[in-house]
């Protein structure tokens, strides 16, 4: 394989996160993080935001679409939508590493 296959093949898989998702919201200036997860039977319920404020599932696909969250992209798996962390490399900050909170 030459370097130009091999650059290429590496742009392809650095994407392929970013390609699984159905949005990447642009967040606005004042956005905010998620800092915890809202479980129930380990499926996420909704979201702790950086500001304190702890939203449904649904709320934060909402908020997000508006730009009010930083950092995440929206999927669907089965016809439900979820967020997800941007690739970053830096495994810390993905959602699921996140810890749970109480609602």
């Amino acid at each position: 394989m030459n370097s130009k296959q091999g650059n290429q093949n590496q742009s392809q898989a650095s994407s392929l996160p970013y390609q699984a998702m159905s949005e990447i919201p642009t967040p606005n200036a004042d956005a905010c993080t998620i800092t915890g997860l809202v479980k129930e039977a380990s499926q996420v319920t909704g979201y702790q935001l950086s500001d304190g404020r702890i939203v449904s599932k649904e709320e934060g696909i909402n908020l997000a679409r508006q730009g009010c969250i930083r950092d995440v992209g929206i999927s669907t798996n089965m016809g439900t939508e979820y967020l997800k962390s941007l690739p970053d490399n830096d495994e810390s900050n993905n959602l699921n590493n996140l810890p749970t909170v109480s609602q």
